[in-house]
């Protein structure tokens, strides 16, 4: 079997990690960056609104593949789901909850406004024309089922290479600290780092670093730089300088708003790091509570100090908890163990489509 993958650049990195164990099934993967191949209003490459290419049409007749998988809802997904091709979308995010957050957030002026509305088209073609949906996780799932009840829908979890994340020449952090690896693009996820105002000073024996950037950087930095215990250290090299940093740290944090399944959990825990984190979205999925790590209920401060305090002084906790969550990853998330079972599900898919 040949698959087509058209994926985000942030993540042709991790696809190859799934393609490589798919071939141990007999699935071959051609990975392409989406955008190179389909393209057009309202994206950032203006000469494509005016100049189509060819590229989609030119490499399914050269490479033929017998399905195709996308992971986000762009011009590649569109034609992918208007070919006679299964087309298969992996849902990474609460889609419908981040486009609303955008629209009353930073697309407010006129013409961004616009630019929404068309992706919002395209988003809701991709997702009704596709011939099975893959949310990330079974909270995710849950929302797409209610979407669309009659699409077909098959978990398909992030898996992680564990050989990737070994130990290596930690950061050079101050200790004790809790270190924080998230992005600030969505505000439904961002906000809940405002959280800290309350969470810092309140333990400032210990120091906060985050790790991360985005279009809301501004509004967070402006309410916690101040505070002599935390400090911004912007966006970080992937995969070297993320291992070296959590490395560094004594314990890793997520406080989000909402989340299905961030990486940088998994990622955490394969460093033997224990893990406080929100209990949001799919994050409960990706840790065994009060075993690897803690479940933090949203937006309870007294908590996130309660949890730190505790565990920050407990050494051994903190070594056995590290171990525990790498099992528990190594064992839950590898992607030979994800691929063997999607294969099948990939299988039935095609073999539909040809007796069709």
């Amino acid at each position: 079997m040949k698959m087509l993958i058209g994926a985000a650049p942030s993540k042709l990195f991790h696809l190859e990690e799934l393609s490589k164990s798919l071939s141990k099934f007999e699935i071959e993967c051609k990975i392409v960056n989406d955008t190179e191949y389909a393209d057009g209003y309202p994206s950032r490459n203006f000469k494509s609104w005016v100049f189509q290419n060819k590229k989609f049409e030119k490499l399914i007749l050269e490479y033929k593949p017998d399905v195709i998988f996308f992971d986000r809802p762009r011009h590649f997904g569109l034609k992918a789901v208007n070919s006679k091709i299964p087309a298969i979308f992996y849902l990474r995010g609460d889609y419908w909850s981040e486009m609303k957050w955008a629209r009353e957030t930073i697309y407010k002026s006129f013409g961004r406004k616009k630019a929404l509305d068309k992706w919002e088209t395209i988003g809701e073609e991709c997702f009704s024309k596709a011939s099975m949906i893959l949310p990330i996780c079974k909270y995710l799932e849950k929302i797409v089922n209610k979407k669309f009840p009659e699409k077909p829908t098959y978990v398909l979890q992030g898996g992680i290479d564990s050989a990737k994340w070994f130990k290596t020449n930690p950061m050079q952090l101050k200790h004790p600290c809790v270190g924080l690896l998230q992005g600030a693009t969505i505000w439904g996820k961002t906000k809940e780092l405002l959280l800290l105002k309350k969470i810092i000073p309140a333990l400032p024996e210990i120091t906060f670093y985050w790790v991360g950037d985005g279009p809301y950087t501004s509004q967070i930095l402006s309410e916690l730089e101040n505070f002599e215990n935390f400090k911004w250290l912007g966006s970080l090299e992937y995969p070297k300088k993320v291992r070296e940093y959590l490395s560094g740290l004594d314990i890793y944090a997520l406080v989000s708003g909402i989340d299905m399944s961030p990486l940088t959990v998994q990622e955490a825990q394969l460093m033997k790091k224990p893990v406080l984190v929100s209990d949001v979205g799919g994050v409960a999925e990706l840790i065994k509570n009060n075993e690897t790590g803690y479940l933090i209920e949203l937006g309870n401060s007294d908590m996130w100090i309660e949890k730190i305090s505790f565990i920050i002084n407990e050494l051994e906790l903190q070594k056995k908890m590290g171990i525990e969550g790498r099992k528990f990853i190594e064992k839950n998330f590898s992607w030979d163990t994800l691929a063997k079972d999607f294969s099948k599900i990939l299988n039935e898919i095609v073999s539909k489509n040809k007796s069709q």
